[in-house]
């Protein structure tokens, strides 16, 4: 789980860098990333879901 939650600290991250280029910059490609980011997040998320609920049993 602690990697799990690693992935996710990532996730955020790279996620919060390039919505913020998008926003205070214009920068496109960042609005790329950072959607595309937004994507693998919301995998990650629903994994810790499942894991914490499994590990709560």
């Amino acid at each position: 789980m602690k990697e799990l939650v690693e992935k996710i600290n990532a996730a955020i991250a790279e996620f919060s860098t390039n919505a913020n280029a998008q926003v205070e910059n214009g920068n496109k490609a960042a609005g790329t990333r950072a959607r595309k980011a937004s994507l693998e997040l919301e995998k990650l998320l629903k994994e810790f879901r499942k894991a914490s609920i499994e590990a709560a049993k």
